[in-house]
Protein backbone atom coordinates (compact mmCIF):
# COMPACT_ATOMS: atom_id res chain seq x y z
CA UNK A 1 0.00 0.00 0.00
CA UNK A 2 0.99 3.63 -0.46
CA UNK A 3 2.24 5.80 2.28
CA UNK A 4 1.30 9.59 2.16
CA UNK A 5 2.87 11.80 0.28
CA UNK A 6 3.93 15.57 1.48
CA UNK A 7 1.20 18.46 0.27
CA UNK A 8 3.10 21.48 -0.96
CA UNK A 9 1.66 23.23 2.60
CA UNK A 10 2.52 20.70 5.09
CA UNK A 11 1.42 22.65 7.87
CA UNK A 12 -1.64 25.06 8.77
CA UNK A 13 -2.03 28.89 9.65
CA UNK A 14 -0.49 27.75 13.31
CA UNK A 15 2.07 26.09 12.26
CA UNK A 16 0.43 22.44 13.31
CA UNK A 17 0.94 19.67 10.70
CA UNK A 18 -2.40 19.76 8.71
CA UNK A 19 -4.86 16.95 9.93
CA UNK A 20 -6.94 14.82 7.21
CA UNK A 21 -10.24 12.73 8.45
CA UNK A 22 -11.23 9.66 7.14
CA UNK A 23 -14.61 8.43 6.18
CA UNK A 24 -15.28 4.55 5.29
CA UNK A 25 -18.14 2.96 3.74
CA UNK A 26 -18.26 -0.83 3.39
CA UNK A 27 -20.48 -4.27 3.50
CA UNK A 28 -20.03 -7.76 4.47
CA UNK A 29 -19.61 -6.89 8.25
CA UNK A 30 -21.84 -5.98 11.08
CA UNK A 31 -20.88 -2.74 13.47
CA UNK A 32 -20.39 -5.63 16.27
CA UNK A 33 -18.06 -7.53 14.66
CA UNK A 34 -16.00 -4.40 12.71
CA UNK A 35 -15.85 -3.15 16.17
CA UNK A 36 -14.67 -6.67 17.94
CA UNK A 37 -11.83 -7.36 14.97
CA UNK A 38 -10.55 -3.79 15.40
CA UNK A 39 -10.33 -3.75 19.39
CA UNK A 40 -8.87 -7.23 19.40
CA UNK A 41 -6.27 -6.33 16.78
CA UNK A 42 -5.47 -2.97 17.82
CA UNK A 43 -6.50 -2.68 21.22
CA UNK A 44 -8.04 0.73 22.86
CA UNK A 45 -11.77 0.59 24.64
CA UNK A 46 -15.30 0.81 23.17
CA UNK A 47 -18.11 2.75 23.95
CA UNK A 48 -21.62 1.01 23.24
CA UNK A 49 -23.57 4.69 22.10
CA UNK A 50 -26.52 2.54 20.68
CA UNK A 51 -27.44 -1.05 19.06
CA UNK A 52 -25.68 -0.22 15.80
CA UNK A 53 -23.09 2.80 17.22
CA UNK A 54 -19.94 1.96 18.53
CA UNK A 55 -16.95 4.35 19.71
CA UNK A 56 -13.10 2.77 19.16
CA UNK A 57 -10.74 5.03 21.62
CA UNK A 58 -7.65 4.25 20.42
CA UNK A 59 -4.25 5.97 21.51
CA UNK A 60 -3.46 6.67 18.31
CA UNK A 61 -6.43 7.42 16.37
CA UNK A 62 -8.71 9.15 19.00
CA UNK A 63 -12.39 8.30 18.83
CA UNK A 64 -13.18 6.07 15.84
CA UNK A 65 -17.23 6.04 15.44
CA UNK A 66 -18.28 2.53 13.64
CA UNK A 67 -22.05 3.03 12.93
CA UNK A 68 -24.39 1.78 10.65
CA UNK A 69 -24.81 4.70 8.00
CA UNK A 70 -28.14 5.21 8.87
CA UNK A 71 -29.49 8.13 10.92
CA UNK A 72 -32.90 7.04 11.93
CA UNK A 73 -31.61 3.84 13.68
CA UNK A 74 -29.50 6.13 15.98
CA UNK A 75 -30.78 8.36 19.62
CA UNK A 76 -31.08 11.74 19.11
CA UNK A 77 -27.89 11.91 21.12
CA UNK A 78 -25.92 14.24 19.23
CA UNK A 79 -26.00 17.83 17.96
CA UNK A 80 -28.54 18.25 15.01
CA UNK A 81 -30.20 14.76 15.35
CA UNK A 82 -33.91 15.87 15.91
CA UNK A 83 -33.26 18.59 12.94
CA UNK A 84 -32.04 16.05 10.18
CA UNK A 85 -34.69 13.67 11.52
CA UNK A 86 -37.56 15.75 10.01
CA UNK A 87 -40.99 14.44 10.31
CA UNK A 88 -39.82 11.34 11.71
CA UNK A 89 -38.81 12.63 14.93
CA UNK A 90 -42.03 13.37 16.12
CA UNK A 91 -42.63 9.75 16.02
CA UNK A 92 -39.88 9.08 19.40
CA UNK A 93 -39.17 5.92 17.85
CA UNK A 94 -37.67 4.15 21.56
CA UNK A 95 -34.14 2.59 21.53
CA UNK A 96 -36.07 -0.67 20.78
CA UNK A 97 -37.57 -0.14 17.75
CA UNK A 98 -34.35 1.49 16.04
CA UNK A 99 -32.52 -1.66 17.25
CA UNK A 100 -34.55 -3.71 15.28
CA UNK A 101 -34.58 -1.74 12.31
CA UNK A 102 -31.10 -1.55 12.22
CA UNK A 103 -31.08 -5.11 12.65
CA UNK A 104 -33.49 -5.61 9.49
CA UNK A 105 -31.43 -3.07 7.38
CA UNK A 106 -27.93 -4.66 7.56
CA UNK A 107 -26.38 -5.80 5.02
CA UNK A 108 -28.66 -3.67 3.24
CA UNK A 109 -27.32 -0.29 4.03
CA UNK A 110 -23.12 0.42 4.71
CA UNK A 111 -21.22 0.78 7.82
CA UNK A 112 -19.24 3.23 8.07
CA UNK A 113 -15.84 4.29 10.19
CA UNK A 114 -15.74 7.78 10.85
CA UNK A 115 -11.90 8.74 12.01
CA UNK A 116 -11.27 11.78 14.11
CA UNK A 117 -8.89 14.00 12.03
CA UNK A 118 -4.92 12.55 12.12
CA UNK A 119 -1.67 14.13 11.06
CA UNK A 120 -1.56 13.59 7.21
CA UNK A 121 1.77 12.06 7.80
CA UNK A 122 0.18 9.14 9.47
CA UNK A 123 -2.07 8.34 7.14
CA UNK A 124 -0.08 5.03 6.07
CA UNK A 125 -0.88 4.16 9.74
CA UNK A 126 -4.16 3.09 9.09
CA UNK A 127 -3.38 0.72 6.46
CA UNK A 128 -2.90 -2.01 8.84
CA UNK A 129 -7.03 -1.09 9.41
CA UNK A 130 -7.91 -2.30 6.61
CA UNK A 131 -5.92 -4.79 6.30
CA UNK A 132 -7.55 -6.42 9.43
CA UNK A 133 -11.23 -5.31 7.09
CA UNK A 134 -10.61 -6.76 4.51
CA UNK A 135 -9.21 -10.44 6.23
CA UNK A 136 -12.51 -10.62 8.06
CA UNK A 137 -14.18 -10.09 4.88
CA UNK A 138 -15.39 -6.51 4.54
CA UNK A 139 -16.71 -5.43 1.06
CA UNK A 140 -16.52 -2.43 -1.11
CA UNK A 141 -17.72 -0.94 -3.91
CA UNK A 142 -16.98 -2.88 -6.46
CA UNK A 143 -17.83 -6.48 -4.81
CA UNK A 144 -21.82 -5.43 -6.00
CA UNK A 145 -23.77 -3.18 -8.47
CA UNK A 146 -25.46 -2.58 -5.61
CA UNK A 147 -22.78 -0.66 -3.13
CA UNK A 148 -22.46 3.22 -4.18
CA UNK A 149 -19.73 2.85 -1.14
CA UNK A 150 -17.30 5.66 -0.98
CA UNK A 151 -14.32 6.80 0.92
CA UNK A 152 -14.79 10.65 2.29
CA UNK A 153 -11.61 12.71 3.22
CA UNK A 154 -11.78 15.59 5.42
CA UNK A 155 -8.40 17.85 4.25
CA UNK A 156 -7.92 20.71 6.58
CA UNK A 157 -7.14 23.96 4.95
CA UNK A 158 -3.74 25.15 4.75
CA UNK A 159 -4.64 28.92 6.03
CA UNK A 160 -8.38 29.00 4.79
CA UNK A 161 -7.32 32.34 2.88
CA UNK A 162 -10.15 33.18 -0.17
CA UNK A 163 -7.08 33.11 -2.69
CA UNK A 164 -6.18 29.63 -1.26
CA UNK A 165 -9.76 28.09 -1.43
CA UNK A 166 -10.09 29.69 -4.87
CA UNK A 167 -6.80 28.43 -6.44
CA UNK A 168 -7.64 24.97 -5.17
CA UNK A 169 -11.04 25.23 -6.71
CA UNK A 170 -9.78 25.76 -9.82
CA UNK A 171 -7.27 23.20 -9.90
CA UNK A 172 -10.28 20.71 -8.81
CA UNK A 173 -12.55 21.67 -11.22
CA UNK A 174 -9.83 21.27 -14.29
CA UNK A 175 -8.49 17.96 -12.96
CA UNK A 176 -12.00 16.39 -12.17
CA UNK A 177 -12.16 14.82 -15.47
CA UNK A 178 -8.94 12.78 -14.94
CA UNK A 179 -9.78 12.23 -11.23
CA UNK A 180 -12.90 10.44 -12.39
CA UNK A 181 -10.57 7.70 -14.63
CA UNK A 182 -7.71 7.14 -12.24
CA UNK A 183 -10.25 6.98 -9.58
CA UNK A 184 -12.68 4.74 -12.14
CA UNK A 185 -15.80 5.82 -10.47
CA UNK A 186 -17.82 3.13 -9.82
CA UNK A 187 -20.87 4.05 -12.12
CA UNK A 188 -23.24 3.47 -9.85
CA UNK A 189 -21.76 6.06 -7.60
CA UNK A 190 -21.64 8.07 -11.20
CA UNK A 191 -25.27 7.34 -11.76
CA UNK A 192 -26.61 8.57 -8.19
CA UNK A 193 -26.48 11.70 -6.77
CA UNK A 194 -24.12 11.11 -3.98
CA UNK A 195 -21.14 12.82 -5.34
CA UNK A 196 -22.05 14.52 -8.19
CA UNK A 197 -20.65 16.66 -10.52
CA UNK A 198 -20.58 20.38 -10.01
CA UNK A 199 -22.46 22.05 -13.01
CA UNK A 200 -20.70 23.38 -15.93
CA UNK A 201 -22.11 26.81 -15.18
CA UNK A 202 -20.43 26.94 -12.23
CA UNK A 203 -16.98 25.39 -13.28
CA UNK A 204 -16.19 28.07 -15.90
CA UNK A 205 -17.98 30.98 -13.69
CA UNK A 206 -14.87 30.29 -11.34
CA UNK A 207 -12.22 29.22 -13.91
CA UNK A 208 -12.41 32.57 -15.46
CA UNK A 209 -9.46 34.57 -15.13
CA UNK A 210 -11.13 38.28 -13.76
CA UNK A 211 -13.22 36.33 -11.13
CA UNK A 212 -12.62 37.39 -7.78
CA UNK A 213 -10.87 35.98 -4.52
CA UNK A 214 -13.56 37.54 -2.13
CA UNK A 215 -14.94 35.04 -0.07
CA UNK A 216 -18.47 36.51 0.36
CA UNK A 217 -18.90 36.04 -3.07
CA UNK A 218 -17.39 32.70 -3.53
CA UNK A 219 -19.60 31.51 -0.90
CA UNK A 220 -22.61 33.69 -2.47
CA UNK A 221 -22.24 31.80 -5.78
CA UNK A 222 -21.40 28.56 -4.70
CA UNK A 223 -24.72 28.36 -2.52
CA UNK A 224 -26.77 29.38 -5.58
CA UNK A 225 -25.61 27.50 -7.91
CA UNK A 226 -25.01 23.95 -5.43
CA UNK A 227 -27.23 24.05 -2.52
CA UNK A 228 -26.86 20.51 -1.57
CA UNK A 229 -23.92 18.59 0.11
CA UNK A 230 -23.84 15.75 -2.57
CA UNK A 231 -21.06 16.86 -4.81
CA UNK A 232 -17.76 15.45 -5.41
CA UNK A 233 -16.06 18.40 -3.23
CA UNK A 234 -18.19 19.20 -1.05
CA UNK A 235 -17.38 23.16 0.31
CA UNK A 236 -20.64 23.51 2.50
CA UNK A 237 -18.48 22.45 5.85
CA UNK A 238 -15.88 25.02 5.20
CA UNK A 239 -18.03 27.75 3.95
CA UNK A 240 -20.25 26.75 7.13
CA UNK A 241 -17.13 27.51 8.94
CA UNK A 242 -15.91 30.59 7.47
CA UNK A 243 -19.13 32.41 7.67
CA UNK A 244 -22.03 29.87 9.36
CA UNK A 245 -24.93 32.63 9.06
CA UNK A 246 -24.32 33.00 5.62
CA UNK A 247 -24.49 29.17 4.57
CA UNK A 248 -27.58 29.24 7.22
CA UNK A 249 -29.65 31.19 5.53
CA UNK A 250 -29.31 29.34 2.17
CA UNK A 251 -28.98 25.77 3.98
CA UNK A 252 -30.99 24.46 6.29
CA UNK A 253 -29.65 20.56 5.77
CA UNK A 254 -28.39 19.79 9.61
CA UNK A 255 -25.53 17.40 8.45
CA UNK A 256 -23.63 20.53 6.90
CA UNK A 257 -20.71 20.63 10.06
CA UNK A 258 -19.01 23.46 10.17
CA UNK A 259 -15.62 22.59 9.81
CA UNK A 260 -11.68 23.53 8.40
CA UNK A 261 -11.77 21.13 5.40
CA UNK A 262 -12.09 20.25 2.13
CA UNK A 263 -14.59 17.16 2.67
CA UNK A 264 -14.06 15.36 -0.87
CA UNK A 265 -16.46 12.82 -1.32
CA UNK A 266 -15.25 11.46 -5.15
CA UNK A 267 -13.00 8.32 -4.15
CA UNK A 268 -15.03 4.68 -4.18
CA UNK A 269 -14.44 2.33 -0.78
CA UNK A 270 -12.23 0.09 -3.14
CA UNK A 271 -11.55 -2.59 -0.50
CA UNK A 272 -11.28 -5.15 -3.23
CA UNK A 273 -7.88 -3.95 -4.36
CA UNK A 274 -5.09 -5.31 -1.48
CA UNK A 275 -3.42 -2.46 -2.67
CA UNK A 276 -6.02 0.53 -2.06
CA UNK A 277 -5.92 2.39 0.81
CA UNK A 278 -6.62 5.92 2.03
CA UNK A 279 -3.42 6.49 1.43
CA UNK A 280 -4.25 6.50 -2.37
CA UNK A 281 -7.03 8.98 -2.17
CA UNK A 282 -4.82 11.20 -0.17
CA UNK A 283 -1.65 11.34 -2.60
CA UNK A 284 -4.60 11.71 -5.37
CA UNK A 285 -5.96 14.86 -3.77
CA UNK A 286 -2.56 16.20 -3.02
CA UNK A 287 -2.11 16.45 -6.91
CA UNK A 288 -5.11 18.94 -6.74
CA UNK A 289 -3.01 20.97 -4.26
CA UNK A 290 0.04 21.10 -6.37
CA UNK A 291 -2.00 22.29 -9.46
CA UNK A 292 -3.19 25.01 -6.82
CA UNK A 293 0.50 26.20 -6.01
CA UNK A 294 2.10 26.64 -9.18
CA UNK A 295 0.35 29.70 -10.43
CA UNK A 296 1.53 29.45 -14.26
CA UNK A 297 0.37 25.81 -14.79
CA UNK A 298 -2.89 26.69 -13.13
CA UNK A 299 -3.65 29.95 -15.02
CA UNK A 300 -2.75 27.65 -19.03
CA UNK A 301 -5.11 24.70 -17.09
CA UNK A 302 -7.84 27.00 -16.59
CA UNK A 303 -7.37 28.67 -19.99
CA UNK A 304 -7.71 25.13 -22.00
CA UNK A 305 -10.27 24.08 -19.43
CA UNK A 306 -12.93 27.56 -20.32
CA UNK A 307 -11.80 26.30 -24.04
CA UNK A 308 -13.08 23.09 -23.69
CA UNK A 309 -16.38 20.80 -25.27
CA UNK A 310 -17.96 20.33 -21.89
CA UNK A 311 -21.23 19.17 -23.29
CA UNK A 312 -23.31 15.87 -21.88
CA UNK A 313 -21.89 14.05 -25.30
CA UNK A 314 -18.23 14.79 -24.91
CA UNK A 315 -18.29 13.83 -21.01
CA UNK A 316 -20.00 10.81 -21.50
CA UNK A 317 -17.23 9.90 -24.16
CA UNK A 318 -14.57 10.49 -21.96
CA UNK A 319 -16.11 8.57 -19.17
CA UNK A 320 -16.40 5.70 -21.61
CA UNK A 321 -12.33 6.13 -22.87
CA UNK A 322 -13.71 7.30 -26.55
CA UNK A 323 -12.77 10.24 -26.18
Amino acid sequence: MQQPKAPPRQVNKDGDERRVGVELEFAGLTVEETTRHLHAEFGGTVERRDAHRNILKHPNWGEATIELDLQYVHRNDREGEAEKFGFLDVLDFSDAVRARLGDALTGLVPVEIVFPPIAWSKLGELNAVFEVLRRHGALGTRESPLYAFGLHLNVEVATGSAAEILDTLRAYMVMADSLHEEVDVDLTRWVLPHADRFPDQYAKKICAPDYPAELSRMIDDYLEMNPTRNRELDMLPLFAHLDSGRVKARISDALVKPRPTYHYRLPNADLGDPDWSAATEWNRWVAIEELAEDKDRLKDATSHFLNEDRGLGARLQRYLGLK
